[in-house]
């Protein structure tokens, strides 16, 4: 684990967001690298269709089909 500097304007903006979003800020800032990382990666795919692959492949998306349809 290391130490990332960012400037007061970013922290400002992940502080804001993490607040939206119910993540603590650290956590918020680590979605943001991850979604970053994954969409550099898959430059040909939305936002959504990033999130709704890696929600399918964590489980979460069945699991909520099935709970839905009792």
């Amino acid at each position: 684990m290391g130490i990332v500097n960012i400037d007061d304007d970013l922290h400002d903006q992940i502080r804001k967001a993490s607040a939206v979003s119910c993540r603590s800020i650290n956590a918020q800032a680590a979605f943001w690298i991850k979604i970053g990382m994954l969409c550099e990666m898959n430059p040909t795919q939305s936002f959504n269709e990033i999130m709704a692959r890696e929600l399918r492949a964590a489980g979460v998306v069945e699991q909520a089909v099935k709970v839905a349809s009792k």
